[in-house]
């Protein structure tokens, strides 16, 4: 797998080639975000991960640019750890979000994850439908009416996935937590509200009282099917 690692600091560049190469990755290294969409065109990397603050160019706008042609995983490393920042580079197409200062463990999980393409499809998976909105498990696409193809990142899909496969039963915090992101993080409920608001934002009719993707307060989700 080829990655394009953008980020002005040249300590993190040389640590993250160093680490990724040993791993088997082949790595691209750029100082700006000029630099990187360069790179990009040029050799069309598998993933990105991507610094916010970067001269040049910043990581927001080189997502946005980067989401002009390719749908390549983006993930992003920022020291950066305010929920704007996290919401603006998800909103502009990153796939997940990382902030500095990292454990290098989780950074390489997260791009595993993010480096597993969709399973060979299921003929018996089941289509899901609430509010015009579509959801084909086996071909991992969604749909909403006036609006077509919805692009979720992997890790809005799994925990949409999770949650319509589950219709009408309350999925705990912790479940959802340690199947995405490990048992380390069951305390981490940050991320999850995060997700749910940008899932609710582009899946539900009115986001700010949703009808299908709801909160069981303290305890988790629930995916409330129509009827």
């Amino acid at each position: 797998m080829k990655i394009l690692v953008a980020d002005d600091d040249p300590q993190i560049l040389r640590a993250l080639r160093i680490t990724l190469r040993a791993r088997g990755y082949e790595v691209l290294t750029a100082t700006d975000g000029a630099e990187a969409l360069d790179l990009a065109a040029a050799h069309r990397p598998d993933l990105y991960l991507v610094d916010l603050g970067m001269p040049r160019l910043d990581g927001v706008g080189l997502i946005h640019a980067l989401r002009g042609w390719t749908q390549a995983p983006v993930l992003v490393v920022s020291g950066r750890a305010g929920s704007d920042d996290k919401v603006e580079a998800l909103d502009a197409g990153a796939d997940d979000y990382v902030t500095k200062p990292f454990n290098l463990d989780e950074l390489l999980a997260r791009l595993r994850a993010l480096g597993r393409r969709s399973a060979a499809p299921d003929d018996e998976a089941p289509v899901v439908a609430f509010g015009g909105v579509t959801v084909d498990l086996a071909a991992r696409v969604v749909t909403r009416a006036g609006v077509g193809p919805v692009h979720l990142t992997p890790t809005e899909w799994q925990v949409l996935e999770m949650l319509v496969r589950n219709p009408g039963r309350l999925v705990t915090r912790q479940t959802i937590l340690s199947e995405i992101w490990g048992t380390h993080h069951v305390t981490s409920s940050g991320y999850l509200r995060l997700y749910l608001s940008q899932l609710r934002k582009k899946l539900e009719p009115e986001p700010g009282a949703p009808r299908y993707l709801l909160t069981e307060q303290g305890m988790g989700y629930r995916f409330a099917p129509d009827g």
